[in-house]
């Protein structure tokens, strides 16, 4: 389809010509007719045509295609301990007036007493049997989950299934004739700058379109371990959540799940979950009501420049593994912290987000090939995939702790050996050893590597440190320039950090 803004273009661009030349043709005409009266011979004016307009197109028949598949989701939700339930309210204005209590409730105000609690959302249905995708926070308090078709028939739904990760809900409406359905359409096909409509039940007004483009894709809301949102410009309002994105095929290529703005209303900034990530998890959903995904067990982070540096890497691709999971599919594999992997089964993993992803997506059970980079070499290793667990249990416990030395202080950092006491304080596993820093002072180079009072220094150049003295004998070994890797670990979960001293020794000579 040619872009609506061409063809605006060359309304207004392309408009005055025809009629300057229209103009021209009158002035012509009257300077012949003049001339007619003084007796001299000239020929008639070339006839003047009129400016042909384009019209913008119309998505209309979209809409018509879209529209009967696409229903508002209400999930009454479970009453709290201290509130009482009520009779849901009856009238219009009693309804509006619960619509927008509720909505004032979410941005802190306080929501009217004495009305149940009812989540409005959207949806949209995906096979004729009746089947609804929504966004898993529609309904998660629900105790009854009710779907208004697009004739304002309502009828009891039941859950198939959720998942939390991905913000996915599964619906089942019983009826007795087919319903509309609307396919499923390719994201990763989806380009931005792509016209997209977005449908749903803005703050309960029912049926509504708005249209856009894709603004972006990949974007990380840091919403859920599974980023990889779509984002458009279409408007989004609270009551948009669950609706689809369709493509101009009418094509469901994202689920609208969340918005950025700091009003409460749309910025222009929406968020959707593509189909390529979606699918997958409805069809687990509808096959068995979960989702089962692959594990490796690794704690990962972003490979920044001053990592890249320290580690011998060309650039800051790959996930940095920071922590293994013992008795894990990758301590298994022989998978150890300061490895960074590169690619999975010759997938390469770009940005530390990619690789959730991937492995989430690979079955349980199968074996997968991962490309390393290890002490400044490549490496491949083979890791049989295992399940991921609903939750990841307690670390192992480690042996006992290192005799306790007094507290020190270096470049600023307040050290201390990490003690019983400040494990229960600092809620930490048993297996975490290292030296906890107890203050950094504002002047602290540490203090530019986001270094917190409760972190635990675990090594230095993935030499382990358990006092605060070998913490300061490894910093004087440190030449000036050269790039040391730091193991923190903050409350429970570890990363690393990269310090590069100015001066030989850290300074501490």
């Amino acid at each position: 389809m040619p872009s609506p803004f061409s063809k605006r273009s060359r309304l207004l661009g392309g408009g005055r010509a025809p009629l300057m030349a229209a103009i021209a043709g009158l002035m012509l005409a009257s300077s012949a007719a003049a001339c007619a009266q003084t007796a001299v011979q000239v020929d008639p004016p070339v006839e003047t045509r009129s400016a042909a307009i384009t019209p913008l197109p119309s998505f209309a028949a979209l809409v018509d295609a879209v529209m009967p598949a696409t229903v508002s989701v209400a999930a009454i939700e479970k009453p709290h301990a201290h509130e009482e339930e009520e009779e849901t309210p009856q009238s219009a204005l009693e309804d509006f007036l619960r619509r927008f209590f509720e909505r004032q409730g979410e941005r802190g105000s306080p929501i009217t007493p004495k009305l149940r609690r009812i989540a409005l959302g959207s949806g949209f249905i995906i096979d004729p049997a009746g089947y609804i995708v929504t966004d898993d926070h529609v309904i998660a308090n629900a105790r009854k989950i009710t779907v208004l078709l697009r004739d304002n028939s309502q009828h009891a739904a039941r859950l198939i299934g959720r998942d939390v990760p991905t913000d996915l809900a599964l619906l089942k409406i019983d009826m007795p004739e087919p319903l509309p359905s609307l396919p499923w359409g390719d994201s990763d096909a989806a380009r931005v700058g792509d016209w997209v409509l977005a449908v749903g039940n803005p703050y309960g007004l029912g049926g509504t379109v708005s249209f856009g483009i894709i603004s972006a894709r990949g974007r990380d809301i840091q919403a859920g371990p599974y980023d990889d949102f779509l984002q458009i410009d279409a408007s989004l309002n609270r009551g948009n959540s669950g609706g689809p994105t369709v493509n101009l095929a009418g094509e469901v290529i994202g689920i609208n799940t969340a918005i950025y703005t700091p009003s409460g209303g749309s910025v222009g900034l929406g968020f959707a979950i593509p189909s390529i990530r979606a699918r997958p998890v409805i069809e687990q959903l509808r096959q068995s009501g979960k989702v089962v995904r692959g594990w490796l067990g690794v704690e990962i982070q972003e490979v920044t420049h001053e990592l890249a540096k320290a580690l011998g890497l060309p650039s800051t691709a790959g996930a940095l593994v920071s922590g293994v999971t013992p008795g894990g599919p990758a301590a298994k594999a022989g998978i150890a912290p300061g490895d960074v992997i590169l690619s999975f089964n010759d997938r390469p993993i770009g940005s530390v987000r990619e690789l959730p992803l991937a492995t989430a997506e690979a079955p349980p059970g199968r074996k997968a090939t991962l490309k390393l980079w290890r002490e400044r070499k490549p490496l491949s290793l083979q890791v049989t995939i295992g399940q991921m667990p609903e939750k990841i249990g307690a670390a192992a416990e480690g042996e006992e702790q290192a005799p306790s030395e007094k507290k020190t202080s270096v470049l600023g950092l307040g050290l201390a050996p990490l003690s019983d006491e400040l494990r229960r304080h600092l809620d930490l596993p048993k297996n975490v050893k290292g030296v906890v820093v107890t203050d950094v002072a504002d002047d602290s180079p540490f203090a530019e590597l986001d270094l917190l009072a409760g972190d635990v220094i675990q090594s230095i150049d993935h030499q382990a440190v358990t006092t605060p003295k070998q913490v300061v004998e490894r910093l004087q070994r440190l030449q000036a320039g050269t790039t040391a890797l730091l193991l923190i670990n903050r409350q429970g979960a570890n990363r690393y950090v990269a310090f590069t001293p100015e001066k030989d020794g850290a300074g501490l000579r």
